[in-house]
């Protein structure tokens, strides 16, 4: 089994089964690549978590968590952007790991990306339902609280669950519906409605900081660091640190732009104009975002579901932003959605075609030529882990799961430059030994400072994953099977 597990596949395997079997449209550009992975990225991070973010852990140096982030996600996003460029197959990092560090570390990355891709759709589907009860309270519409909350939550430590008295969370169970309808009609209509949604969202991020940054009072930036309170991420330097492993969950959009490589019209020229142009403008936003919020608002104050909005409700002048904002938060949140639920699919269609999971998992619908089992799948489970959990429950394992594929990658494109410098790279990343090594460091940083819970909880989901590789995965391998079959065919002189 050790050797199965250090097998790898050659990049001509990747590129085969691309062209053979079932195909997905190519439908994409370089424009709907970027405002897919933008799409993607703003969301529950900016409208949600910032103010836990600074009122936690960072303070008024909320904007220096998201540099740290930023850095990290730009070494990550030029090491995803060769890898894409080089190897423009779906699956994302699940596939390059497998053509550079074997099918044990790529079953790993896959398990790791379902816990980023599927958790992260659910987790946004409980923040949309939270302003979206707000938005309907505020015109005067009334959800039971039975209805519109989680029936557990957090107990004493990582590992328990209380009841919360609610029944479930229909408006996080249904927005999920929608948008997996969505993303079974097809990626065409995905992308439009994308790129419709992201124009809102982006539009309304901008009117807060243009009309917000006359409301700053520069005596809410200090200290700007505000002094540690004697334990790791209460403040302090190591508070910096830990807000960046929180507000992580602002950038999981962009690497999901490498999963929809097979449905890029020039994947090559491409996918890394749209990872690296939708973390450029992402960063940009976050920075300014973060800056505009702590000066507007003491960080005292911004522990609460609706951060953006509460900045808005200070000031009298800018109560008629108050609308405008909680829908382009819903807005983009819808987007979050979509593009995760596109992304999650395509990991179950590439896991599936390799004969790790079940192979209805790579069905692709006939008409509409979308993985349609696997956007059904995703649908249902995200649907059902929204309307039973908090966020506070899941946002820490969608940022580990994301960091431990980033990390994955660096390490993957270092490993295929010594193994494999014959292999024509369109884009290759700059001083590999010093990107890759800073993407990996960088990002493992952030996986320490999410702390221990959020470690317990990785390590049974990762038991749970050798439990289904095992039992399923390995044997029904597509690699051990054509390794069998060549040891037992015979030899010719």
């Amino acid at each position: 089994m050790a050797s199965q597990l250090l097998a790898t596949k050659s990049i001509a395997e990747l590129h085969q089964q691309e062209s053979t079997g079932n195909q997905l449209r190519r439908a994409l550009t370089a424009t709907q690549l970027t405002l897919l992975g933008i799409g993607g990225s703003i969301g529950t991070g900016i409208f949600v978590l910032t103010g836990v973010a600074a009122a936690t852990n960072a303070g008024p140096a909320l904007p220096l968590s998201f540099i740290v982030a930023g850095l990290g996600c730009t070494f990550a996003g030029l090491c995803y952007a060769e890898f894409a460029a080089m190897i423009p197959v779906s699956g994302s990092a699940y596939s390059y790991s497998y053509a550079t560090l074997g099918e044990g570390v790529a079953w790993f990355i896959g398990w790791n990306l379902i816990l980023e891709y599927l958790f992260a759709v659910a987790t946004v589907s409980v923040g949309w339902s939270g302003y979206a009860i707000s938005f309907l309270e505020q015109v005067h519409i009334h959800v039971p609280a039975a209805l519109s909350n989680a029936p557990f939550d957090r107990g004493a430590d990582a590992l328990h669950l209380v009841r919360t008295g609610a029944i479930i969370n229909v408006p996080a169970m249904l927005i999920v519906g929608v948008i997996a309808t969505i993303c079974y009609i097809g990626i065409k209509q995905s992308a439009v409605f994308n790129s419709v949604i992201v124009t809102i969202k982006v539009t309304v991020i901008v009117l807060f900081i243009l009309f917000g940054v006359s409301y700053i009072n520069t005596a809410n930036w200090h200290p700007f660091v505000p002094p540690n309170e004697g334990r790791f991420g209460a403040f302090g330097w190591s508070g910096v640190m830990a807000a960046s492993g929180v507000i992580f969950f602002a950038y999981i959009g962009f690497d999901a732009i490498s999963t929809a490589a097979q449905e890029s019209k020039n994947p090559q020229r491409d996918m890394p104009i749209g990872i690296l142009a939708s973390l450029v403008v992402c960063t940009i936003l976050y920075v300014i975002v973060a800056a505009v919020l702590t000066g507007m608002v003491s960080y005292k104050e911004l522990n609460v579901a609706a951060p953006v909005a509460l900045a808005l409700d200070k000031y009298p002048g800018l109560h008629w932003l108050g609308i405008p904002v909680k829908l382009g938060a819903m807005a983009g949140m819808t987007s979050v959605m979509l593009v995760m639920t596109i992304a999650q699919a395509r990991i179950f269609f590439a896991m599936a075609r390799d004969g790790l999971l079940p192979p209805w998992f790579g069905n692709v619908h006939p008409r509409f030529r979308t993985p349609s089992t696997g956007t059904v799948v995703t649908g249902l489970a995200a649907a059902l882990i929204g309307g039973l959990f908090p966020v506070n429950l899941l946002g820490h394992l969608v940022s580990i799961g994301t960091l431990a594929a980033f990390v994955t990658v660096c390490i993957g494109v270092l490993v295929l430059r010594h193994t494999r410098p014959d292999l024509p790279r369109p884009f290759r990343a700059p001083a590999p030994w010093f990107t890759c090594i800073a993407g990996a460091v960088v990002c493992g940083a952030m996986m320490f400072s999410l702390g221990t819970d959020t470690w317990w909880r990785l390590a049974i989901w990762t038991v749970f994953g050798g439990i289904v590789y095992i039992a399923y995965g390995y044997k029904h391998s597509c690699v051990r099977k054509a390794a069998n079959g060549a040891a037992g065919a015979p030899h010719t002189a």
